[in-house]
């Protein structure tokens, strides 16, 4: 699938991060755990139409949901959240190159104070965008406005000279497109700051069961925008592999470090199209 490489490093972030040379890596995707104070779970489920299911769907049509694979959970409470992440920043920007760029994932529990943290780091002029990931999935709260966004905070190595590839910028319909003209409408326009995606779905083909897995799309974007062909991404909380696969995908090599266990399992399957190789820290 291209001349590109997928490589898993099993182990502790930090103890990766502080082993790479500087200035190594033109795009560094972070999904921490977003200090929920829970424990994350995750099980697969598959729902196939069946005359003696249990429950009713579309059409009055009758389906029968199993589960499909382990239960998958991770930790995601910490009582000095930023004296866990900071050390890892301070090194990713080191590792960064000159036109390199970070993008942090949060919800808004946090960002405000790592968006604080990330000012002092790398400037206040290096800060690009606060995107908001808007999904309209899942229950709903009757005691508060539902939360359903996440924050995606992007820092540049230099305040203006960064990679952004405009022209690879994928495009969305216009909600009037009567209003632009045909050729626009076909067109369709760039995303603004606010991205609506939704979630990946219970039942989706690109579902791996892992409890945090982020969309392809969100990751295919950012990769595609924010390095070149042949250049390397890297993403030291890798969890389900999305940006291994968007990386691979788009033509870059993709440097992938989680210490879970069974976020290596799902990687390797996953990403077995690329050849991964795993690797401990010592190596």
């Amino acid at each position: 699938m291209g001349d590109v490489s997928v490589t898993i490093h099993a182990g502790d972030n930090l103890e990766f991060l502080e082993a790479q040379p500087d200035a190594s890596f033109e795009f560094a995707y972070l999904d921490p755990p977003f200090n929920t104070g829970k424990t994350q779970r995750h099980q697969t489920l598959r729902t196939v139409r069946d005359s003696d299911g249990h429950r009713q769907g579309f059409g009055g049509h009758s389906y029968r949901t199993s589960v499909e694979g382990p239960l998958r959970t991770y930790a995601d409470a910490f009582d000095d959240y930023l004296g866990f992440l900071g050390p890892r920043l301070e090194e990713l920007h080191r590792v960064l190159t000159p036109t390199g760029s970070l993008v942090l994932h949060l919800d808004p529990r946090e960002s405000h104070y790592a968006k604080v943290f990330l000012d002092h780091l790398f400037g206040r002029d290096c800060f690009q965008n606060e995107i908001v990931w808007s999904y309209d999935y899942g229950a709903r709260s009757r005691s508060r406005w539902s939360r359903k966004h996440d924050v995606l905070l992007w820092y540049s190595k230099h305040p203006k000279d960064y990679t952004f590839r405009y022209d690879d910028i994928d495009r969305i319909p216009y909600m009037a497109p009567k209003l632009v003209g045909l050729e626009k409408a076909e067109r369709g326009k760039t995303p603004t700051d606010v991205w609506w995606q939704t979630i990946v779905p219970p039942a989706s083909k690109e579902r791996t069961g892992y409890p945090t897995q982020k969309p392809l799309a969100i990751l295919s974007r950012l990769v595609g925008v924010h390095s070149n062909p042949g250049e390397r991404v890297l993403d030291v909380f890798a969890g389900s592999g999305t940006t291994g696969e968007a990386a691979a995908r788009a033509g870059r090599h993709a440097v992938l470090v989680d210490s879970n266990p069974e976020a290596i399992e799902v990687m390797r399957a996953r990403l077995s199209p690329w050849m991964p190789r795993v690797r401990p820290l010592d190596t």
